[in-house]
C-alpha cells in the first residue's frame, strides 16, 4: 500500500492499548494520519499513555496530524456527518467523522472497526476501507508477527476491550477463507 492511511480513535488505539504501534510503523510508517479530532479523543487525562504513545509516532515522523480547515467544503462534510446527516445516514462520532472526510480529501485509505457507523459512508464515498483485523494479517503476510504472536496481539486486544470480528487471529482467517 502506498497510500495515506486516515486513522479513526478505535482502529489507531487497538494497537496503542497493547504497546503494538511497532506493526504500525514497519506497516505504515510515514503514511500514518492522526486526525486533530482522534488526537484530541486520545488526549484524555485518565488515559495519557495513549497519547504519549501517539506523540511518539508523530514526534518519529510515522504519524502526522491531520486538519480540516474551517470553511472548507470538508468541513461542512465534516459538520454533515456529526450533525446532520444526509436522509438514510446517521450521525456518526468525530473522530470517525475526521478520518473519513481527510480520506475522501486526499484519496487516502479509511482504517476503522467502527463498521456499523463508517460502512454506510465508504459505500457512498467509494473509500478504501481497513480494520485492525485487516492490519494483522497484513503483518502476518508479511511476515512481521507469527499466527502465534498475533493471536496473542488479538487476545490482549480484547483484553482491553477492543471490538474485533472473532475470538482469535486464526478463527478471523480462517472465515475469510470460507473455513470453518
Amino acid at each position: 500500500m502506498t497510500d495515506k492511511l486516515f486513522f479513526d480513535t478505535d482502529c489507531l488505539s487497538a494497537f496503542l492499548w497493547v504497546g503494538n504501534e511497532n506493526i504500525l510503523v514497519k506497516l505504515y510508517g510515514g503514511k500514518i494520519i492522526v486526525p486533530q479530532q482522534v488526537y484530541d479523543e486520545l488526549s484524555k487525562p485518565f488515559i495519557p499513555h495513549l497519547k504519549q504513545r501517539t506523540d511518539m509516532l508523530v514526534d518519529s515522523g510515522h504519524a502526522n496530524i491531520g486538519q480540516i480547515m474551517a470553511g472548507t467544503e470538508e468541513h461542512m462534510l465534516y459538520i454533515t456527518l456529526t450533525s446532520k446527516p444526509d436522509r438514510g445516514f446517521r450521525v456518526i462520532g468525530r473522530g470517525e467523522a475526521a478520518a473519513i472526510v481527510l480520506a475522501r480529501q486526499n484519496n487516502g485509505i479509511l482504517a476503522s472497526n467502527n463498521l456499523s457507523d463508517v460502512v454506510p459512508y465508504v459505500k457512498k464515498y467509494g473509500l478504501q476501507h481497513i480494520t485492525t483485523a485487516d492490519i494483522l494479517v497484513e503483518a502476518l503476510h508479511g511476515g512481521l508477527i507469527t499466527e502465534k504472536q498475533g493471536n496473542a496481539i488479538w487476545a490482549n486486544m480484547l483484553q482491553k476491550q477492543r471490538k474485533l470480528p472473532g475470538a482469535s487471529l486464526t478463527d478471523y482467517i480462517n472465515g475469510i477463507n470460507g473455513i470453518t
